[in-house]
């Protein structure tokens, strides 16, 4: 389960790091819900493009447009098999850039936020799928999320986390040259050693909230 994550990392870095172009620009995001646009990457022409999709797949058969909040991840187990994300698996693939995302611990005194990032600070790339909706009035380019299951620093808190795709395998991932059986071994969980999560505010609660004092927490630190 991913259903918030953060980008607050500068334009320019993020180009370099990932290697792709983008027109338009970019806003610290600390708090990024779903339905919201976000970046994400996709390959084109041979080379990487930045596009600004919706966060929550509408499938192009659906009727109604709300489908997408149940669609804001997949289950990378059976994205081969189910209608939803069959068509997308095979042709629409995308990264999505972050710099950590939050999940949700049952505690006694209630739920609390988690951060999840790499050790390194780096920004990394979620695995995505996306696909087109339209109908007379307009058209909306939606995404999804893959998951699978947890690594051993995530595991206490979720029993799922994103599929988080190491830089040799974001090539593979976007070319339109490769067969989704064998992309199947990508759908693996993080190594644990790589990764760093800590407790945050509860101002993450309310996707209104949206400014830096959500890791006020992990920064003090």
């Amino acid at each position: 389960m991913c259903g918030r994550y953060s980008l607050f990392e500068d334009l320019n870095v993020l180009e370099e790091m990932f290697e792709f172009e983008y027109e338009g620009e970019i806003v610290p995001r600390y708090n990024i819900a779903p339905s919201q646009k976000i970046l994400a990457i996709i390959g084109e022409s041979g080379k990487r493009k930045g596009r600004e999709f919706r966060w929550g797949l509408i499938p192009p058969w659906s009727k109604d447009i709300k489908i997408g909040y149940k669609m804001i991840n997949a289950r990378s187990e059976t994205i081969a098999e189910k209608p939803s994300f069959k068509k997308p698996f095979e042709s629409k693939r995308c990264l999505i850039p972050c710099t950590g995302y939050y999940e949700w611990k049952k505690e006694e005194s209630g739920k609390q936020p988690y951060f999840f990032y790499l050790s390194s600070k780096e920004p990394f790339a979620f695995a995505g799928l996306y696909d087109v909706w339209k109908n007379k009035e307009e058209t909306i380019v939606s995404c999804t999320i893959l998951t699978c299951s947890a690594n051993e620093k995530a595991q206490d808190v979720h029993d799922r986390m994103p599929v988080i795709l190491k830089k040799k395998d974001q090539e593979a991932w976007l070319s339109s040259k490769s067969a989704p059986a064998d992309l199947q071994e990508l759908f693996k969980p993080y190594p644990s050693k790589e990764m760093d999560k800590a407790a945050v505010s509860q101002l993450v609660n309310s996707p209104k909230n949206e400014t830096a004092e959500i890791l006020a927490p992990l920064n003090s630190k």
